[in-house]
């Protein structure tokens, strides 16, 4: 069945067609994944959006950003430390 873009329903929001570029993308951004780890997620747990975030949340203990951010900290104290 395909995706219906004028549903915007619960049960809409709450499973994720990774078949649709635009809810790739949409899905991808909020969990702070790439689109090939959302698609390996959804293979392994279905596409209940909740038991996705829940997946990508034990695989990972933590996120992009965050690990961005504490690079930079690490980077700042190494330029002090000189």
């Amino acid at each position: 069945m395909s995706d219906n873009t004028q549903n915007r329903g619960g049960q809409d929001r709450s499973r994720i067609n990774v078949h649709e570029s635009y809810e790739l993308r949409d899905w991808s951004k909020k969990f702070d994944v790439t689109p090939e780890q959302l698609k390996e997620a959804v293979q392994a747990v279905g596409d209940q959006a909740s038991a996705v975030e829940m997946h990508l949340k034990g695989s990972r203990a933590t996120t992009n950003s965050d690990r961005t951010k504490s690079a930079e900290r690490a980077s700042a104290k190494g330029d002090r430390a000189q």
